[in-house]
């Protein structure tokens, strides 16, 4: 048994949400993408129109192109108007979601804490499988750094990236990338915001840590993410029931595991820049979480830790009244705080 399966004690504040016992149905990714783009987002704390510019961009990226939109707070009297830059891949399994579901965090963000932001919309598996998404995330982090004056930004200041989810995993795989290419000797990375990352696919998880990352097991049926949905984001070789009882498979990321841009976990962490990372205790994620925070730690890298029990993967969104939810918000200003405070 995990040291942290208490973690996956459930909350008495959350609400009930269907379980992931079940099989998943073959037009399960589309009925995804097709909920996914019409999510209602919470709009409390949105701030004026007046505070803040909103440009939408498209960029070129490997045989095609993609959609940006950057976000710069409006000068205040006397402030230098040139903003900390924080670059956003959203979540979705690799296979849904676009910049509109974190449009307004990243707007209250840029204005509260004066942050010229790039929210990035990369192109979705099964379409476009590995490596088009991380690609892309790489890609419009040149685009930034390339235009950084444009959109009001300094990376002297701070260059921060983040993402939650599967773009987690894609924050941590640009990252490390990023430690080899030159393009970036002189504009390091400062900082990652990791919610509720993706970090190693299970295929690939090394011996020496089967006793740490239990999670996957312990949390398979949880609400939101289950071992149902981690298959199909991986794109395992597993079965799913079709609406004619026929079983068929489907691929989505379908990369090969072990791959760094993969399993960010599995891959030398020094030199990385400080890490904030936010981890829910009924998620199947949970154990690769406090594993990477540790091992980064083990190798010098500053980290901070907020840790959410009993709450399954992305509650914030389907529980925003809860009390954790609310803690969850404060903490990753804090945690922003935090990286933007820490020595350039």
């Amino acid at each position: 048994m995990s040291q942290y399966a208490h973690l996956s004690q459930v909350d008495p504040e959350l609400p009930q949400l269907p379980g992931n016992a079940d099989p998943l149905p073959a037009d399960y990714i589309p009925m995804l993408k097709q909920m996914m783009s019409n999510v209602t987002v919470d709009r409390t704390g949105l701030p004026a129109d007046s505070t803040y510019t909103v440009q939408n961009r498209t960029i070129a990226v490997e045989d095609g192109e993609i959609a940006i939109r950057t976000i710069t707070p409006t000068p205040l009297a006397g402030e230098d108007p040139e903003y900390p830059v924080l670059v956003f891949f959203h979540g979705g399994g690799f296979v849904a979601g676009d910049i509109e579901l974190d449009d307004v965090n990243l707007k209250i963000l840029s204005v509260e804490l004066r942050l010229a932001t790039v929210n990035v919309d990369y192109r979705l598996a099964p379409e476009f499988p590995f490596p088009a998404g991380i690609n892309d995330c790489y890609t419009a982090l040149k685009w930034t750094v390339e235009n950084c004056k444009a959109i009001h930004g300094s990376l002297s200041k701070g260059f921060i990236v983040g993402g939650i989810s599967a773009g987690g995993n894609l924050t941590a795989a640009v990252t490390h990338r990023s430690l080899k290419d030159p393009f970036f000797e002189k504009h390091k990375i400062t900082g990652n915001l990791l919610q509720i990352p993706a970090l190693v696919h299970p295929a690939a998880c090394p011996p020496e840590y089967a006793s740490e990352l239990l999670s996957w097991a312990q949390n398979a049926e949880a609400p939101i993410l289950g071992k149902a949905q981690m298959d199909l984001f991986y794109g395992n070789s597993r079965t799913f029931l079709d609406p004619i009882q026929h079983y068929i498979r489907i691929d989505c990321l379908n990369g090969p595991p072990a791959h760094p841009d993969i399993s960010p976990l599995l891959a030398n962490h020094t030199g990385l820049p400080p890490a904030y990372i936010q981890i829910c205790g009924l998620d199947p994620l949970r154990d690769e979480g406090l594993l990477y925070e540790r091992l980064l730690r083990e190798q010098g890298v500053p980290t901070r830790l907020d840790i959410y029990p009993g709450v399954p993967h992305g509650f914030h969104g389907s529980a925003p009244t809860m009390t954790a939810a609310k803690k969850w918000k404060v903490d990753m200003r804090a945690g922003l705080k935090w990286i933007l405070a820490q020595k350039l």
